[in-house]
C-alpha cells in the first residue's frame, strides 16, 4: 500500500502562527509594545533557537524578574494552547485517505511537545503511525527514522517499498534531504520561499499541504481508490486486548529493540507509558520546540501500530506482540548524490 509521510510542524500545522500568537499573549500580559512581536519571531529563528536562549534574551531585554523556568512553562502552555490543525490539511488527509494512502507523521523535536501537538489537534485518529527524533533517538535526515515510520505504519521498508512512498516538509535539509537519502519522493512546501540547496531537490513544490497532497495523489503512483475506508482504519487492524481495553495491534509495526525508547499508541482508555530516555537524547539540532516531561499524558490519544511499552492503567505489562527488529541502514550509499547528513545544521522538528 502506498505510504504519505509528514511532517508535523509548519506543514501539517502552523507552528510559526501558534508562536505569533503566544508572544502577543506575552507582551499583553506584561504591557509590553505590541509591535515587539516581531522582535520575537526574530530571535525565535521559527523554532530552530533554544528556548532558553529565546527566553533569556526577553527578559533581559524587558528587564522581567520571572524566572526562566517560570518563563519557559508559560510558553510551552501558551503555543500548544494556539496550535490548530487547519480544516483544508484535515480534508486533505482524507481525501488521501480515501484514495488508499497509508498516512504516517515523521517529525523531529521533544516527545512531550509533539505527541501533545497530535493530541490537541486529533491527528491521532488521521494518521497509521508516528515516530518522534526523541523517542526513536532518530533524527531526520538520517533515513533510518522514515524506515522507522514506515514500519509503525504497517508497511514493510523492503523490497520497492520507496517507490510507493513520498515525503512531505517544509524544512529542506532535514524533511527533503532525508527523503533523498531513503530513496523516497518529496513534496517540499515552499511558503513563498526560494529554494536554496543546490546539492539536492525536491521531486515536487507546494505553497501548502492540500496542494501537496493533490500533487501526490495525482502522481502516476498514486493508488486506485478503495471503498470504505475512513480515517485511522480501526477496522482493518489487529487488536491485543489489555485490561479490557484494545490496543491497536501492529501490522508489520516495529517493536523496539532491547532500551530504545520508541512507544506504541492506546486508545479506550489504555494509558501511554514512555520508555526511559536513559539520559540519551536526539541531537541538539532538533526543534526547540520539544519538551519530554508531558510526554505519558500527550500520548493517551495518538493511535501508532506499534504495540511495544502498552501498559495497562495500573502500570503493569499488557500483551505485547514479539520483537520486531528495527530496520538497519544500508551499508551502500546513495546511488544519485546526496548531502552529508552528519553536517551540523539545524533540523525543524515536526
Amino acid at each position: 500500500m502506498p505510504l504519505l509521510l509528514l511532517d508535523l510542524d509548519n506543514t501539517l500545522l502552523p507552528r510559526d502562527a501558534a508562536f505569533r500568537a503566544w508572544a502577543q499573549d506575552f507582551l499583553l500580559e506584561r504591557a509590553l509594545p505590541p509591535a515587539d512581536v516581531e522582535w520575537l519571531a526574530t530571535i525565535d529563528g521559527g523554532g530552530y533557537v533554544p528556548r532558553s536562549t529565546v527566553l533569556s534574551a526577553a527578559r533581559r531585554r524587558y528587564g522581567l524578574d520571572e524566572s526562566l523556568d517560570r518563563l519557559l512553562a508559560h510558553y510551552r502552555r501558551g503555543i500548544n494552547a494556539h496550535i490548530h490543525c487547519p480544516a483544508r490539511n484535515l480534508d486533505a488527509l482524507r481525501a488521501a485517505r480515501a484514495a488508499g494512502w497509508t498516512l504516517g507523521i515523521v517529525s523531529n523535536g521533544g516527545t512531550g511537545a509533539q505527541l501533545e501537538k497530535i493530541r490537541r489537534t486529533g491527528l491521532g485518529p488521521m494518521v497509521d503511525g508516528w515516530v518522534i527524533s526523541e523517542e526513536a533517538d532518530c533524527l531526520k535526515p538520517d533515513p533510518l527514522i522514515f524506515e522507522i515510520a514506515a514500519q509503525r505504519c504497517g508497511v514493510a521498508p523492503t523490497g520497492d517499498w520507496a517507490t510507493h512512498t513520498w515525503m512531505v516538509g517544509d524544512h529542506a535539509p532535514a524533511d527533503i534531504a532525508g527523503a533523498e537519502l531513503a530513496g523516497l519522493r518529496s513534496v517540499w512546501l515552499h511558503h513563498g520561499r526560494p529554494w536554496a540547496e543546490p546539492g539536492y531537490r525536491p521531486t515536487l513544490k507546494a505553497a501548502g499541504l492540500p496542494e501537496a497532497v493533490g500533487q501526490v495523489l495525482a502522481a502516476r503512483s498514486a493508488p486506485s481508490p478503495r471503498p470504505a475506508v475512513r480515517a485511522g482504519v480501526a477496522g482493518r487492524r489487529r487488536g491485543a486486548v489489555v485490561s479490557g481495553a484494545v490496543v491497536s495491534g501492529a501490522r508489520g509495526g516495529a517493536v523496539p529493540e532491547p532500551g530504545s525508547t520508541a512507544q506504541s499508541g492506546a486508545h479506550h482508555g489504555v494509558q501511554f507509558l514512555l520508555s526511559a530516555l536513559d539520559g540519551r537524547h536526539a541531537p541538539s539540532v532538533a526543534h526547540a520546540d520539544g519538551d519530554a516531561s508531558s510526554a505519558a499524558a500527550a500520548g493517551s490519544a495518538v493511535r501508532n501500530r506499534s504495540d511495544g511499552f502498552a501498559r495497562r492503567p495500573d502500570g503493569s505489562s499488557g500483551a505485547t506482540p514479539p520483537p520486531v527488529p528495527l530496520p538497519v541502514r544500508p551499508a551502500s550509499p546513495p546511488s544519485t548524490p546526496a548531502p552529508d547528513a552528519s553536517a551540523p545544521r539545524p533540523a525543524r522538528a515536526g
